[in-house]
């Protein structure tokens, strides 16, 4: 498989089977139950908890794609709960447990930790820092299931930080790249309060930062064979299938 096949073979799956992780009620109660109050105090804490102890308008900037009232008053809520490692080993936990409910039973999950590892390890990090801090967090040998789910939202987090630059050097903001992608309604529940309409040329920006973000890519799945890239892409998707 050629490289820019297997990235278009790939991204929507691995970006959806994450979105589907963050919005399970699910996950939610793990945060609860964790002592975190309802809304997005541990989404924020343990998502970004990977940055340490930053500050609010840090994770914001690095991040990019969230409103910023959102951000802060998620990670400023979970701050007495948590620490941020702490946080963040909570929420690599609920990643774990998430995927042993949700993958099929009959992937080779073996063979896709190693692919995906190989692509993990291999990834340049500069100006990626939240994929640097996802790398980082651990990753137990013993759960591969688990081990499986925990790569997809690393090899997540390494497209969401490629996409981020390229819709700023594409000349659009974040919130600009939310309304094209989801519309002025759906944008509010990311938290952007009263996003501001978009123009007709600002929509081919937004297309272009989306070839932009695979050529940013393509370098890491250049690191696989083409079989390796066949291989990688049937396993993203079965393991990601309904």
């Amino acid at each position: 498989m050629e490289i820019f096949d297997c990235i278009s073979a790939v991204a929507r799956p691995i970006h959806d089977f994450g979105d589907e992780f963050m919005s399970d009620e699910a996950t939610a109660a793990v945060g609860v139950s964790a002592g975190f109050a309802p809304g997005r105090g541990f989404y924020c804490r343990g998502r970004f908890g990977v940055l340490g102890e930053a500050p609010v308008s840090v994770v914001q900037a690095v991040q990019g794609f969230l409103g910023p009232h959102l951000v802060t008053k998620g990670w400023l809520a979970g701050r007495p709960v948590m620490q941020a490692e702490e946080a963040s080993a909570c929420y690599a936990q609920a990643l774990r447990t998430w995927g042993r409910a949700h993958i099929p039973g009959d992937v080779d999950v073996e063979h896709f930790n190693h692919l995906a590892q190989q692509l993990i390890d291999d990834a340049d990090t500069d100006a990626l820092p939240l994929f640097a801090g996802w790398r980082a967090q651990p990753c137990p040998g013993n759960d591969p299931v688990g081990a499986a789910m925990q790569r997809i939202h690393v090899l997540r987090e390494h497209r969401g930080a490629c996409h981020l630059t390229a819709v700023r050097l594409c000349g659009l903001s974040g919130q600009e790249a939310m309304v094209i992608n989801l519309g002025a309604e759906r944008a509010t529940h990311y938290g952007w309060q009263e996003p501001r309409p978009v123009t007709a040329t600002q929509v081919p920006r937004l297309q272009r930062a989306e070839h932009l973000t695979d050529e940013m890519q393509a370098p890491l799945y250049a690191t696989l064979t083409d079989q390796q890239r066949t291989e990688f892409a049937r396993l993203v998707n079965a393991l990601t299938a309904p």
